[in-house]
């Protein structure tokens, strides 16, 4: 996954008439003791005032080997410790962070922006500048919660991502190419993109609004002020921005973030059932109507088995969740920790539905595989 380096450009752009009307057609919501100032009929100034604070940047320093050929010649004592000879040089990176628990002082991110870090810093939009705690690392859904000791932080609130929709406007808030503090808005194209080969667990939220190097760990909000997601990722043939940026859903962060705070790592387990998609075609063979996962094959004594699901099941609800397909499924069971106990809703034709308690047993680790297409961090 390459890195971006090439030179930005600016391009003028008027939006003005036409944001009275784009504003109009965004639902209003209730208002509460501290809620986030709504966007007026002309600016969404009042929500980007609230929410940046809550946005930070976020430096590191590390090590790492040296494989471009002009440092193959190390001054004394470059190469020492190393093995495989290469020598090792200071490398840094920037990206950004959004504060989720103000109380605690912990910060969410992405895992690739810390990963191998040995030295992080965050600076908050006021200036302040903190050595930050590690707390954990997910890369399965490239996600990391840091703690800073502060006072006086603000949060970002956090959304729904399961009631975004497609269509809807969003900010992104970040710091691209460690220019400081930048927002840039846009709607959400698409939701549940998978298959980009980025993260082992992937349910991205798709968004055309600006994300650039430097904007991973940043926050996708409403117009509202809600957080919905994790900017991610950019799709780029040739690095630069073109539209198609990629946020990780805060629903799916949440989970992320108990686990780690809780124990400073997420540990997933296994039911022992394979899935795949309702398609017409097994939906007409199957005798069900609407969406989720067919049980294809189970492992004899695994805790689905056990449970009394069986090959031909369709999957329709998980602890009451909707099964929208089978990444999905695998998603929910994925990011629930061992020993949890969840309630599995199933059909099976030409019987009622039933719902069947499953344990989820620790699992052999890891990795996300694939063949990665030119997906980018931001």
């Amino acid at each position: 996954m390459a890195r971006q380096s090439e030179t930005p450009f600016v391009s003028r752009y008027t939006a003005a008439s036409a944001i009275p009307l784009l504003l109009a057609l965004a639902a209003p919501t209730p208002t509460w003791a501290g809620a986030v100032p709504q966007a007026s009929q002309t600016t969404v100034a009042p929500v980007v005032s609230a929410v940046t604070p809550g946005v930070v940047s976020i430096t590191t320093r590390g090590t790492a080997n040296a494989r471009n050929p002009l440092l193959q010649n190390p001054a004394p004592g470059d190469g020492f410790d190393n093995p495989d000879g290469a020598p090792r040089r200071e490398m840094g990176s920037a990206g950004s962070g959004v504060i989720v628990d103000a109380e605690h002082g912990y910060v969410l991110t992405n895992a690739h922006v810390v990963k191998g870090a040995s030295l992080i810093e965050v600076t908050t939009r006021d200036k302040r500048r903190y050595k930050a705690e590690l707390i954990g690392r997910d890369p399965e859904t490239d996600l990391a919660v840091l703690r800073i000791k502060a006072e006086q932080l603000t949060a970002v609130p956090l959304g729904d991502s399961d009631q975004v929709q497609v269509g809807d406007f969003v900010l992104a808030v970040g710091n691209p190419y460690g220019l400081g503090q930048t927002v840039t808005s846009g709607i959400v194209s698409a939701l549940g993109r998978t298959g980009l080969g980025n993260a082992g667990y992937e349910d991205f939220i798709q968004t055309d609004a600006s994300i650039n190097p430097g904007n991973s760990g940043g926050a996708l909000v409403t117009l509202n002020g809600r957080l919905i997601g994790i900017n991610t990722a950019i799709f780029s043939r040739t690095g630069g921005n073109v539209g198609i940026g990629f946020a990780v859903p805060i629903n799916m962060a949440k989970s992320v973030i108990e686990q780690i705070v809780a124990h400073r790592e997420v540990k997933r387990g296994r039911i022992g059932m394979l899935v795949q998609d309702v398609t017409p075609e097994l939906a007409q063979t199957l005798g069900v109507e609407g969406r989720g996962a067919v049980v294809s094959a189970l492992e004899p004594g695994s805790p689905a088995a056990m449970a009394g699901l069986t090959k031909g099941d369709v999957v329709t609800a998980i602890d009451n969740t909707p099964i929208r397909d089978a990444t999905h499924l695998r998603n929910l069971v994925g990011l629930k920790r061992v020993g949890t106990t969840v309630e599995i809703t199933s059909k099976r034709k030409g019987a009622p539905a039933k719902t069947v308690a499953v344990r989820i047993e620790p699992g052999p680790s890891s990795s996300a595989t694939g063949k990665r297409r030119s997906i980018s961090p931001g």
